[in-house]
C-alpha cells in the first residue's frame, strides 16, 4: 500500500504538557503557568513558568505545586515570549500529549492535527480500557496500560509529557503504520477545541 503520510523520525517528535491556574470568579477559566516539552529520549527542551496576564484567583497549589512566587518572580518570562518560543519550537514537529486540546488552548497556538498523537484520543486505548467514546485520564491509563503510576501527588508537566510520551512508543509501530496508509486510529478532539488545529 502506498504511504499517505511519511512516519516521522524520532527527532521530530516532542510531547508537551502545561499547567494551569485559575482567573475569573472562582477560579474556573484556565491560564497557563508553567510549559514543558521534552524530545523523543523525554530529554528537557524547554521547562519555564510564565508570567500571568491576569490577576490570579486560584493558584490551585495543591494539585499543581504552583505558589505565587514562581509566577511573580522579575525572572518569570511573560506570555507572549513563551507562547512565541513554543510555536518556535513545535512548527514542523510532531506534538504527543494527553488532552492536547487543553494545552494548545491555554497557549493559542493552533498546531496541524495530522501532526499530533493525542494518547487522550487513541482509541485502541480507549477501546482497550472500554471507553470508547470516553476521554481516560493520563493517570488511569498509565496505571492500566504500563503498570506505572503517575501524578501521585503535585501535577508535574515534565512528569505528564513523559508518560505521553512513553505510551505513545509503546504503540508508535502500530499508530504510524495507520496514519501512513491514511486510516486515522484516533477519535476526534472537542468541537469546540476546533481552532486549536490547523
Amino acid at each position: 500500500m502506498a504511504t499517505k503520510y511519511p512516519v516521522p523520525s524520532s527527532d521530530k517528535i516532542f510531547a508537551m504538557s502545561c499547567t494551569n491556574v485559575g482567573v475569573g470568579p472562582g477560579g474556573t477559566t484556565a491560564m497557563l503557568a508553567r510549559v514543558s516539552i521534552v524530545d523523543y529520549r523525554g530529554e528537557i527542551i524547554l521547562d519555564t513558568y510564565v508570567s500571568p496576564t491576569m490577576q490570579v484567583s486560584d493558584y490551585r497549589t495543591a494539585t499543581t505545586g504552583i505558589e505565587p512566587s514562581h509566577l511573580l518572580s522579575p525572572d518569570t518570562p511573560a506570555f507572549s515570549q513563551v507562547q512565541q518560543l513554543v510555536a518556535d519550537l513545535t512548527k514542523g514537529k510532531v506534538l504527543v500529549g494527553h488532552s492536547l486540546w487543553n494545552d494548545l488552548s491555554v497557549l493559542g497556538i493552533p498546531h496541524p492535527a495530522v501532526a499530533t498523537r493525542d494518547v487522550a484520543l487513541y482509541q485502541p486505548f480507549r477501546n482497550a480500557l472500554r471507553s470508547p467514546n470516553q476521554v481516560v485520564g493520563l493517570q488511569t491509563l498509565m496505571w492500566h496500560l504500563m503498570c506505572r503510576r503517575c501524578q501521585d501527588g503535585q501535577l508535574h508537566p515534565v512528569e505528564n509529557a513523559r508518560a505521553a510520551l512513553d505510551l505513545y512508543r509503546t504503540v508508535s509501530s502500530e499508530w504510524e503504520g495507520a496514519i501512513a496508509i491514511g486510516n486515522w486510529p484516533s477519535s476526534l478532539p472537542p468541537s469546540t477545541f476546533s481552532r486549536c488545529y490547523l
